[in-house]
């Protein structure tokens, strides 16, 4: 079950998408920071929530299936709220927190009752590298939600009909800012994350498994995001192709979190 920390934090999720749903109908500046405090507090005590399983475990909050699912919650309220600050735009946070909330509430089914085993040594390095790939997993999945909110803004704009609620969104050209941003965030932690394991394997084993299906999936989905990335700037692609590539790669991106980690890689298995 969750500590009473993670409980706090998920009501506190739960509270603030209630501040951002509403700001999507009646713009309300007071309202808007309401929300952005709630989602920091939030943060703040499911850091906590980790921190104190981590303690309980003696060990990094990602070392089962759990912990690495609430790190990845946890930074990506992060990063949304990093996205919110720089582009002064709330009107996603509605989005993110009930993804937030959904998320840590399913989560409390996957916790142990009992404290995992103690796990094998494996060192700072590997825990950065971890922490970074979990980051740019979470990075990832925010260029998606909004990619998302793109497509559907862009459809409903050119129907004629906009809804109240897709009146509050912003404009297309900061959606796809935010989403090009996320991304951007997403591969500079992988960069750095898979130099980081692969310092950690040399040292560990004396060479580079190249071949491991987890390097493969991850070149792949650094392609594909670069090309992305390449193709938001051309006339031909700028818009919505590009949004749904964004969108589309997400998937390759849950196959690496979820297949690849528990089924195909033996090596890259840490949970």
């Amino acid at each position: 079950m969750l500590n009473h920390m993670g409980y706090w934090s998920l009501a506190l999720y739960a509270a603030s998408f209630v501040c951002y749903a509403r700001i999507l109908y009646v713009p309300n500046v007071w309202m808007g920071r309401i929300a952005t405090l709630l989602l920091a507090g939030g943060i703040l005590l499911q850091y906590s929530s980790l921190l104190e399983r981590s303690h309980w475990i003696h060990a990094v909050p990602y070392d089962d299936l759990y912990g690495s699912m609430s790190l990845f919650a946890w930074l990506l309220g992060l990063t949304y709220l990093g996205l919110e600050l720089i582009h002064r735009q709330r009107t996603v946070g509605a989005f993110v927190t009930v993804l937030l909330f959904v998320w840590m509430a399913l989560l409390d089914s996957l916790a142990p009752g009992e404290i995992p085993g103690p796990p094998p040594a494996r060192g700072p390095l590997f825990a950065f590298h971890v922490t970074l790939n979990t980051w740019s997993y979470a990075a990832f999945a925010l260029s998606f939600v909004v990619s998302i909110i793109y497509l559907a803004q862009n459809r409903v704009l050119r129907s004629h009909r906009p809804g109240r609620a897709f009146w509050r969104f912003p404009a297309l050209d900061v959606l796809d800012r935010m989403a090009r941003s996320s991304v951007y965030i997403g591969l500079a932690a992988l960069a750095f994350g898979v130099i980081s394991g692969l310092i950690w394997e040399h040292r560990l084993t004396g060479e580079y498994m190249w071949a491991d299906p987890k390097v493969i999936v991850t070149l792949a989905v650094v392609v594909i995001y670069a090309a992305y990335l390449w193709l938001s700037r051309s006339a031909n692609w700028r818009g919505a192709r590009a949004a749904i590539v964004c969108a589309l790669n997400f998937a390759l991106v849950l196959f690496s979190y979820t297949v690849v980690n528990l089924y195909l890689t033996r090596f890259h298995r840490f949970f």
